[in-house]
């Protein structure tokens, strides 16, 4: 049989995530992988299967997936290849803003980037989720890209470069609602094998559909 071997640069672009991550994995034993005097190896097969085995291990039930199909548009998830944090937020404002929870769409900018000059909203795990609670906002919208590459000018709190952007806008009187939305998004993207596969979604309604459904 005439087996695919592929190499650390194949394996990140195919499953769309880092080469670092890759080197990483391998290291710990995370997934498949031999090595060639001190050159890894992947065989595709193999990949394939660890694909499948993470993409069925999701954990479908969790209580943010049920949250966010009730805050979550397809419109509003992005797939971009945005180098700079200004570049991502500008497009998941523009985004955000077209949601009819939103009555003013500067007002959201400005307050958004008044957020980010407080503080950076970068939590580390590469996850970003820039947030405001206004008086011109109707209820809790969210809005979510999913990046190419690396932002590596979003500050985090680990030094990891950023590819996922969560942005949530709520009305000013939805304080614990509010709060308790960036808990439930913060601990299911804090789970590795969600943000993995998270990443690893190529269309914008796949994305939807596994922040909503698990699937």
């Amino acid at each position: 049989m005439n087996e695919t071997i592929m190499t650390i640069e194949e394996v990140a672009k195919y499953i769309k995530v880092s080469e670092r991550t890759i080197l990483d994995w391998a290291q710990k034993g995370d997934i498949p992988a031999g090595k060639l005097g001190n050159v890894w190896r992947f065989r595709k097969s193999e990949i394939d299967q660890w694909v499948n085995d993470k993409l069925k291990n999701t954990k479908a039930k969790d209580p943010a997936l049920n949250e966010l199909s009730h805050l979550l548009a397809p419109e509003r998830v992005l797939i971009t290849n945005f180098s700079t944090k200004r570049d991502i937020i500008a497009a998941l404002i523009n985004s955000l803003a077209e949601a009819p929870q939103v009555k003013d769409r500067k007002k959201l900018e400005e307050s958004i980037w008044g957020r980010e000059k407080l503080m950076s909203t970068g939590i580390g795990l590469g996850i970003g989720i820039p947030h405001v609670r206004i008086g011109s906002v109707r209820d809790i919208t969210v809005s979510v890209a999913v990046n190419k590459i690396d932002i590596i000018d979003y500050q985090t709190l680990d030094d990891i470069s950023v590819r996922i952007v969560i942005m949530v806008a709520a009305a000013h009187n939805q304080h614990a609602e509010y709060l308790k939305l960036l808990s439930s998004i913060s601990k299911l993207l804090k789970d590795e094998t969600f943000r993995t596969n998270l990443l690893m979604q190529d269309d914008p309604l796949k994305i939807y559909n596994y922040l909503t459904k698990g699937e």
